[in-house]
């Protein structure tokens, strides 16, 4: 990699064609393929926009899911190519892309060091041979694309009738990359989907090649390491490399919320710093047996790189995680929300985030999956939601069906948050003896739910004037809190300056340390947690509460152990961050009275 950060994947729209806009430029990024959908008018908007034929491919013809997302991503890969070939050639002169590219570098990058020597070179020719040797070595980023593993709803052909479980809508995502002429990582998010990940050892892109060298590589996005493990093992076995753990904050960060019961990032991070060795040792053992049975024999195990992500703020963060930790790059999404110029925002929807303070920004029941979903309350898919309820007709049409799970109703799954179901939920809920506050405490719950499906999309449709008429113009967004100490729109390069520690974005911001932030996430989350079940109590959930605050002071006690390691920060930070550790301890202990009982 050029760069030692990533771009994540944002919503299903939001980073669709980042890859696009920031690849040529040495910058990796993650493009959703959940929606083929929203894919087929990208392909269409992008080979308009570049002057290249278009084909639709309807959802009527034969595995149109999966040719879909290929042509997508056949086309993305064309377009970046030409774009860095473009880049390539460009003179070394001020503003041209290739000099844009080498400042955009860390100065920790040898080839930033190179480039410096060629600037400085007084003969003409031989700094013309240091700008080919540069021009040579200069590499793209990576056109990664994400699947949710959870988001698998089986299909139905044209006659209604079941197709196989390779239909699926998790695995003819995987067969459109794995036929792409991509040659990059597919990042599984959502937990482990067996059906999914058996499927990838049917492809021999996913395979190593004679001298161990892979096509397509495997990513997992984890929370902790136990999981992390327990999934690499599965796939080690079938001979798939895990080639990269993405480790990401279980609430400190943007989309569905994963979190674990009271694991904090630190004490995680501190995990998978001490038994990498010891990991990598044991897949690989795992992998070469796996790999025997297909009659292909390895020596030496491939690359396995750890990156970690959510909520990292400062440059100071950032290195310190590289350091520390030992991490082979970070990931920075949602302050990429507010980089018009590398993602798909409206206008609207910027302006609202820009003037956003943290209250405007929670975790909520707000998605069909079931999951805690991050949520922002400006956002105009949450004003029609309300609008709806208020107008009698809570609930949202269903069309595209991605998150369809509920069968409490009916004999084909519904959505949750659909019109259909909603409407059943609320009068059966009427024909119960509940009191009002029980009737309405349990109604909020029905109608929190919102239509994710559309609501992710429709913000590339409108910043790119793709909106059809009566098209619902209604965004739904989902950044991590983190965004809310970011008050500005940026371009590209003052991002990456700030990521880089040339400049700061947040000069007079009063921000805690990351860890401080997704502690007290933590913390709220099971004050909540316990209001919720409070009247309910079983022994289980009171052993879940008591085990998960257990995790969390254990999680303090490392970050006062760790405060001392933080040599890149202020005495007055440090100092700060000592004062929020004692309050945040402070606030968990009064969870609890002296007798160690729930209060």
């Amino acid at each position: 990699m050029s760069h030692t950060f990533h771009i994540p994947v944002l919503g299903l729209c939001y980073s669709v064609d980042t890859p696009m806009k920031v690849a040529k430029f040495g910058i990796s990024s993650v493009a959703s393929i959940v929606d083929d959908m929203l894919i087929e008018r990208m392909r269409k908007f992008h080979s308009e926009k570049r002057n290249k034929p278009f084909y639709s491919i309807e959802t009527k013809e034969p595995d149109s899911r999966a040719r879909r997302i290929m042509a997508y991503l056949n086309l993305m890969q064309k377009i970046v190519q030409e774009d860095f070939e473009i880049l390539r050639d460009s003179p070394f002169e001020p503003l041209s892309d290739i000099t844009r590219y080498f400042q955009l570098l860390p100065d920790t990058s040898e080839l930033k060091t190179r480039y410096r020597e060629m600037l400085d070179e007084p003969d003409e020719c031989i700094k013309s041979c240091l700008q080919q040797s540069l021009r040579r070595d200069i590499t793209v980023g990576s056109i990664d694309v994400n699947i949710m593993s959870k988001v698998d709803k089986l299909n139905l052909s044209v006659d209604k009738e079941p197709l196989l479980d390779e239909n699926s809508d998790a695995l003819s995502a995987l067969r459109g990359f794995a036929n792409s002429n991509l040659k990059s990582a597919v990042i599984l998010s959502a937990g482990m989907n067996p059906r999914l990940y058996s499927y990838l050892e049917k492809f021999n892109c996913f395979l190593p090649d004679k001298e161990g060298r892979l096509e397509k590589k495997v990513i997992l996005k984890v929370s902790d390491f136990r999981s992390a493990y327990i999934q690499a093992k599965f796939l080690a076995k079938k001979g798939i490399w895990v080639s990269e753990f993405r480790i990401e904050s279980g609430l400190n960060c943007g989309g569905h919320a994963f979190a674990t019961e009271g694991f904090l990032l630190g004490p995680i991070l501190e995990e998978f710093k001490i038994r990498k060795e010891e990991m990598i040792a044991e897949l690989f053992s795992i992998y070469q047996a796996g790999l025997e049975a297909k009659n292909i024999i390895i020596a030496v195990h491939p690359d396995m790189r750890i990156s970690v992500q959510g909520g990292i703020g400062t440059a100071e963060e950032n290195s310190f995680l590289l350091d520390y930790y030992h991490m082979d790059a970070t990931g920075w999404g949602s302050p990429f929300l507010l980089v018009p110029e590398v993602t798909n925002v409206d206008n609207e929807t910027l302006l609202n985030l820009v003037q956003a303070t943290n209250d405007d920004f929670y975790i909520s029941g707000s998605s069909p999956l079931g999951i805690p979903f991050n949520n922002f309350k400006k956002s105009s898919a949450e004003k029609q939601r309300l609008e709806r309820i208020e107008k009698g007709r809570p609930g949202s049409p269903c069309s595209k069906k991605f998150l369809v799970s509920n069968t409490e109703f009916t004999a084909e799954p519904i959505c949750t948050a659909s019109r259909e179901y909603q409407n059943l939920k609320i009068k059966q809920l009427k024909a119960e003896d509940l009191t009002e506050a029980d009737f309405q405490s349990r109604f909020d719950l029905i109608v929190e739910k919102i239509c994710l499906c559309e609501g992710l999309t429709t913000s590339a449709y409108r910043k790119n004037n793709m909106l059809k008429a009566k098209e619902n113009a209604a965004v739904a967004i989902c950044p991590g809190p983190n965004v809310a100490y970011f008050s500005s729109i940026f371009t590209l390069d003052e991002m990456v300056k700030h990521i880089y520690g040339k400049l700061d974005l947040l000069p007079k911001t009063m921000r805690p340390n990351m860890f401080i932030n997704e502690l007290n996430l933590y913390i709220d989350y099971l004050k909540k947690d316990i209001e919720t079940h409070l009247n309910e109590l079983s022994d289980k959930k009171a052993k879940y509460i008591n085990k998960f605050k257990d995790q969390l002071q254990q999680g303090i006690s490392y970050y006062k152990g760790l405060i001392p390691q933080l040599n890149n920060q202020t005495d007055s930070y440090l100092l700060k961050m000592k004062a929020e550790l004692l309050d945040a301890e402070q606030s968990l202990e009064k969870i609890w009275n002296k007798e160690g009982v729930l209060i």
